[in-house]
């Protein structure tokens, strides 16, 4: 017994502090991005990563992205490549949308609503059709690594008791329903946030008749936070800025994106 207890006191903290000034681990994909000086033939991509803005120039959808080694290369509008920045989630849909290499990043909440959230947010989990790995980053936040609970910040077993919805999966025909059942069972005021690419845009499956392709209407999402699925860096990044709890002089250099990722190098 005693043994057991000088080699946990050897060991420290396993708790990574946060922000975190270091990027993605090497073998993690963060934000794409597009080189537009390396244009080569047209290609298919296995999700809606590249896409077309108003006035014809290509634009990256962070959104769709399945941070897959396939959506790396070069393309007709230049190569992709994936860098070690977490910061992904943004405060609309359309901050996704980017034709460089910066996404719109998450706007805090306003006074009122950060005095109310601010230090005690309540979440519950919706899993509207997924295949378990958004979920599983989910459960990762709860670890000793992560320890999202000193943020004040916890999941809880019913709406009732939540402050908000996070909802992952790519809202199935059988969990529409559902979706908006447990949005109404939250009292207001409330927080919804889309976690992972399904959840988002229908990751692999948009296009299906058996999905939607975003939040229904009457669930008003307040930040999307893209991945396949996200790294717990990149959630609490987005929960963080959302409730104004990111120190202003990290918001300008935590997860740089001069290191690109390898494309071979094995992703979540």
């Amino acid at each position: 017994m005693f043994e057991i207890l000088r080699t946990r006191l050897r060991q420290g903290s396993r708790t990574v502090p946060f922000p975190a000034e270091q990027p993605l681990p090497e073998r993690f994909r963060g934000l794409p991005v597009l080189d537009r000086d390396a244009a080569t033939e047209a290609r298919d991509l296995p999700s809606a990563l590249l896409t077309t803005g108003a006035d014809g120039a290509a634009r990256l959808d962070v959104g769709a992205c399945l941070f897959c080694p396939e959506e790396a290369g070069p393309g007709p509008a230049g190569t992709v490549r994936f860098t070690s920045d977490y910061r992904l989630a943004s405060s609309t849909r359309e901050g996704l949308s980017t034709d460089g290499d910066v996404t719109e990043r998450v706007q805090a909440l306003n006074d009122a609503a950060r005095r109310l959230f601010g230090r005690s947010l309540r979440l519950r989990s919706v899993v509207a059709g997924s295949c378990g790995g958004c979920e599983a980053e989910l459960v990762a936040l709860g670890n000793v690594v992560f320890d999202l609970a000193r943020f004040g910040i916890q999941f809880v077993a019913s709406p009732r008791h939540a402050d908000g919805i996070v909802i992952t999966g790519a809202y199935s025909r059988n969990m529409q329903v559902a979706v908006q059942s447990t949005y109404d069972a939250t009292p207001a005021p409330k927080l919804v946030i889309a976690v992972g690419a399904c959840a988002i845009s229908g990751g692999p499956f948009r296009g299906s008749p058996e999905v939607g392709h975003s939040a229904p209407a009457g669930v008003p999402v307040d930040l999307w936070v893209p991945g396949c699925p996200p790294h717990p860096f990149t959630l609490l990044d987005g929960l963080l800025r959302l409730l104004g709890r990111l120190p202003e002089r990290m918001a300008a250099t935590a997860g740089s994106t001069a290191n690109p990722v390898d494309s071979r190098a094995v992703g979540r």
